[in-house]
């Protein structure tokens, strides 16, 4: 079988692509070489557009096969069961920058499938699919404007490194991965340790640069194998249609309908506009299915040409200006924190839960660097916050996305393990929905993370920024906190966060193709105005700093180091002694290796017993101790104290009492506490007590 193999050197590393090699029916099959990384990249199309739909139904798949690494999935099954949570967050950086490319009136299934068949920890799996995506649909003959590239950047003692490997990733300061277009960034994401604006400007067109190279690279070869792009049915909207729609409705009567400031308000004027055309088109068969989209349509051109003709948005604010403010906290009882985060019609209660560190999330993944998570932040959008009526299904992969974001949002204030020895669990519950509720489940876990007494290193926050085009690069807009019309509507939602020192966090969604340096900067610029904006006129308020303690009803943790050759002491045989300790004082106990003992519990006195008991454990008894103890175990020569569980001495017979005796059992019964005092060890070597000595 014959089949082509390109390649090119990328950030030091061989990529290379094999076309024609495997999965030959596929509509475009990328065989993708990244140093040892294996990805297999298909495109696959319907040969005809789905019925029934007004959007293009692009379906992308990231599949973790446990075999790239040598590993065997655990369950009664031992198979690969549902995607990971980083399996569904690369699928979603996959779907972002393609999706504006392919043709908005194409209703073809696409399904994009990446398969990582083995993982070189020198070379990105995701970045692999992410390539590989992009190179099966360039030289397939499905309709697509691409091609387009990705790289991803880190930061490492102040310098950019391009395509981190595993390790290097572990330590860098910002995690950016930046698609491109042969003229213009079409999407970022990334996670940042408070790195400055201008740098990370800086970074995106240090990716930028790399990726025009990838699309050279690219172009050769959907020249030499790639196929004719296929036609295809449009599903555009009769301009008949249109017109007859705008002589039922001028575009000054559709000014009045889509400017209020309340999405309520908007939605019944458009029901009762979308009534009065099917009165109005009854006799029109044809038309009847397509009076939803036409209308939509009609939205959208009358909220840009308000917005970039007239600077007048739907909701009558100014460009720069943020929807009212408020904040609250503890408005949920008991719960070891909470706060209530609300931006116009956007409101957000997140609920922060501590516990021990044994409780972080176990991960079951590729990167065998990253095992468990301690930090967890979840998002809930349930239908009843935009007013509609769905079961719940649990999480989709707009929430865990949403997650993902706030969570890296603040992963960079949080403090250690070792200055905070928590798991840490955050909650974003939306109760209202119009606009941006990632960058209100920021605000709200930021100052629910303070009021439960964790105490983060700086405050953050977030915002989102908007983008109306006109038919030139720079005739352009930019809309300060987008709500949901400007966000349907608009050209861009571009998300940042970040704390007064730099940013945190940025993801960004285009719907066109591509942003010129000046948009990009300028929404960076217009989101950090905001943030400073929203901390100081808002969060500040209701919580400027974190709480000196954590919630009473929150656990306490103590910690201390025990030497690392005494935990098989402090664990005994088959975890006897830990859970006598765990038993008798009603804690828990967390060892790590290194000898980090964590003892977690709600009542002091008990804990502060758990630790008297390990400390007994771990030391060796020294003359002139004096230890309390209980009777175990009664002989003809003497009594068995227990001053621990698994820590134990004998008392002689003659050191019981002051006076002599010739039973033990004459003074002491079983279960009996006694104060004794280390004698020191003997002849034999063996440690002594005695009851009659202690002073």
């Amino acid at each position: 079988m014959s089949y082509k193999t390109f390649t090119m050197e990328l950030a030091g590393r061989t990529l290379s692509v094999d076309v024609g090699r495997v999965a030959a029916q596929a509509n475009g099959a990328a065989f993708m070489h990244y140093g040892d990384t294996t990805v297999l990249s298909t495109a696959t199309a319907s040969e005809k557009p789905r019925d029934g739909i007004d959007f293009f139904p692009l379906s992308v798949e990231y599949e973790e096969k446990l075999y790239a690494v040598g590993k065997i999935p655990g369950g009664f099954t031992r198979r690969e069961g549902k995607p990971s949570e980083n399996a569904i967050l690369t699928s979603r950086v996959i779907d972002r920058p393609m999706r504006p490319l392919f043709p908005k009136d194409y209703r073809n299934d696409v399904t994009l499938n990446n398969m990582v068949m083995s993982v070189d920890p020198e070379c990105s799996p995701e970045l692999t699919a992410m390539l590989g995506s992009a190179i099966a649909v360039a030289i397939s003959d499905i309709p697509f404007d691409g091609p387009c590239a990705t790289t991803q950047i880190g930061l490492i003692d102040g310098e950019f490194v391009i395509n981190p490997n595993s390790a290097q990733t572990a330590v860098s300061d910002l995690k950016l991965t930046v698609a491109s277009t042969r003229d213009k960034v079409i999407m970022i994401e990334a996670g940042a340790n408070e790195v400055p604006e201008a740098k990370m400007i800086e970074a995106i067109y240090k990716a930028d640069e790399v990726n025009k190279q990838v699309i050279a690279f690219i172009d050769k070869i959907v020249a030499e194998v790639g196929k004719p792009k296929h036609e295809y049915t449009s599903c555009a909207i009769p301009e008949e249609l249109f017109a007859a729609i705008r002589e039922q409705v001028p575009p000054a009567e559709m000014e009045v309908v889509m400017f209020a400031p309340e999405k309520q308000v908007r939605e019944e004027r458009i029901r009762n506009l979308k009534d009065k055309l099917a009165e109005v088109f009854a006799d029109k068969e044809d038309w009847l299915p397509l009076i939803d989209e036409a209308v939509y349509q009609y939205e959208k051109k009358t909220v840009r040409k308000m917005i970039l003709k007239d600077h007048k948005r739907p909701d009558g604010r100014e460009i720069t200006q943020i929807r009212p403010l408020a904040a609250e906290v503890d408005i949920i009882p008991r719960v070891h924190g909470s706060a209530m985060f609300t931006r116009g019609q956007t409101q957000i209660c997140n609920v922060t839960t501590l516990a021990p560190l044994a409780e972080a999330q176990k991960l079951d993944g590729l990167d065998e660097n990253e095992t468990c998570k301690r930090y967890m932040h979840q998002y809930n959008f349930p239908a009843y916050s935009v007013g509609e009526t769905k079961v719940s299904r649990g999480p989709g992969r707009r929430e865990i996305g949403h997650g993902a974001l706030a969570e890296r949002a603040l992963i960079p204030v949080l403090p250690s393990e070792e200055e905070f020895p928590y798991a840490i669990r955050t909650v974003s519950e939306t109760f209202e929905s119009n606009g941006s509720t990632s960058m209100g489940s920021t605000c709200a876990s930021c100052m629910s993370l303070m009021a439960a007494g964790v105490p983060i290193k700086k405050m953050v926050a977030g915002i989102s920024c908007g983008l109306v085009t006109g038919e030139t690069d720079d005739d352009y807009i930019l809309l300060t906190d987008i709500q949901g019309l400007e966000d349907f509507f608009g050209d861009m939602d571009f998300k940042v966060t970040g704390t007064d020192a730099g940013i945190t966090a940025i993801q960004m969604d285009i719907k066109i193709h591509g942003l010129t340096r000046p948009i990009v900067e300028g929404a960076i610029a217009r989101c950090r105005e905001a943030r400073m904006y929203i901390m100081e006129n808002c969060m500040k308020k209701a919580i400027a700093e974190p709480r000196p303690e954590v919630s009473k009803y929150a656990p306490k943790i103590i910690q201390i180091q025990i030497d690392p050759q005494k935990i098989g002491e402090v664990v005994g045989q088959r975890g006897k002694t830990i859970n006598a300790i765990i038993e008798q004082t009603g804690v828990k106990i967390d060892i790590t290796d290194d000898g980090a003992v964590s003892v977690c519990g709600t009542d002091l006195e008990k804990m502060n017993e758990a630790i008297r008991l390990i400390n007994i454990i771990v030391t060796d008894f020294e003359a002139g101790q004096v230890l309390e103890g209980k009777v175990v175990s009664i002989k003809e020569f003497g009594a068995f104290l227990e001053f621990a569980p698994g820590k134990e001495a004998m008392v002689h017979i003659s050191k019981i009492a002051k006076e002599r005796i010739d039973r033990v059992e004459d003074v002491l019964t079983l279960g009996d506490k006694v104060k004794a005092v280390c004698l020191g060890k003997d002849k034999m070597g063996r440690v002594s007590f005695s009851i009659k000595d202690v002073k």
